[in-house]
């Protein structure tokens, strides 16, 4: 009798919820990479996690606790992880295929709408919320992202390149995947498969999996590669957000870009350096308590929206 690979998913998300019971459990890079080997895996989790009602039962964590914030937290709460957090993302709009399309074609999207496009030759652009991509009739193989992020999926060509236009900048594929932001007069680029030049018209810069880089418009000086977690690439699409030493301000957008989320950081926090890994739950104010908590500052609810605080 063969396995039942429904059964061994299930197996593995109930040794995952007993292991962070723990409040010594670690393993958050381990959890994070099972999540991603299968979308799956994530479906299975967060079912079983809405069953666990003595959750509900469990004190929180006080909201207004100030941990040291430039220590990266010992572990990472357990409830950032449950409540529906993956499955129950915004739905993701499909659009209809824009190769015969006549004209210019804009697509702008709202903060916490998401999109996916399919171009003629079988590539694919993911959208984030908050973001604005061009393309061109007369020029099937390119993509200008005006503002935002998007996640391209590219089909290789030898012959054809595909072009993503960043700013002053553009980024051409070697037969990859990769996730561009435009904000703030900067560019960033991750990428998961492949390979990808960064050409700002003074330097050439080549990405291989697993690397990333951010190029601001008034730098002259090369962009300087990093290395990136290739499951972290393009994690807005499934609600995972993760960074290592990131600025509160910066993360605030990118709650707002990516869950449609009204969140401000105060001028004294805002340059905090974030530490952790967030998954957008269908409770925001649960999300940005977690944030909150994670990055040692305090959450309080201001109209319709929040706001950090040391």
């Amino acid at each position: 009798m063969h396995p039942d690979p429904q059964t061994d998913i299930e197996t593995r998300a109930i040794d995952w919820l007993i292991q962070q019971r723990d409040p010594a459990f670690v393993d958050w890079d381990g959890f994070t990479e099972w999540l991603a080997e299968n979308p799956d895996h994530a479906d299975v989790y967060d079912r079983l996690a809405s069953l666990d009602q003595d959750l509900d039962a469990l004190p929180r964590q006080p909201r207004d606790i100030v941990a040291d914030a430039k220590r990266p937290p010992r572990h990472m709460p357990r409830r950032v992880w449950f409540g529906g957090a993956v499955a129950a993302l915004l739905a993701i709009v499909t659009l209809p295929n824009l190769g015969l399309m006549n004209g210019n074609q804009r697509i702008e999207t709202a903060a916490g709408e998401h999109r996916s496009i399919k171009l003629a030759d079988g590539s694919r652009i993911e959208i984030n919320g908050a973001s604005a991509v061009e393309l061109d009739k007369e020029r099937p193989r390119f993509a200008r992202l005006e503002s935002g992020e998007a996640m391209f999926h590219v089909v290789h060509r030898d012959e054809a390149p595909f072009i993503v236009e960043a700013g002053g900048a553009r980024i051409v594929d070697l037969g990859t995947a990769f996730n561009v932001v435009r904000r703030n007069k900067a560019t960033s680029v991750a990428v998961s498969e492949g390979i990808v030049v960064y050409d700002s018209g003074r330097d050439k810069v080549r990405m291989t999996a697993g690397q990333g880089m951010e190029a601001r418009d008034d730098d002259r000086a090369a962009p300087e590669v990093r290395p990136v977690d290739i499951a972290n690439v393009g994690g807005w699409r499934t609600g995972l957000l993760v960074y290592n030493g990131t600025p509160l301000s910066v993360v605030a957008e990118d709650l707002k870009r990516t869950a449609g989320l009204n969140l401000s950081v105060s001028p004294e926090a805002a340059d905090v350096a974030f530490r952790g890994a967030l998954v957008v739950d269908k409770d925001r104010g649960r999300t940005v308590a977690d944030l909150a908590t994670l990055s040692g500052t305090r959450a309080e609810r201001r109209g319709d929206g929040w706001i950090l605080t040391l």
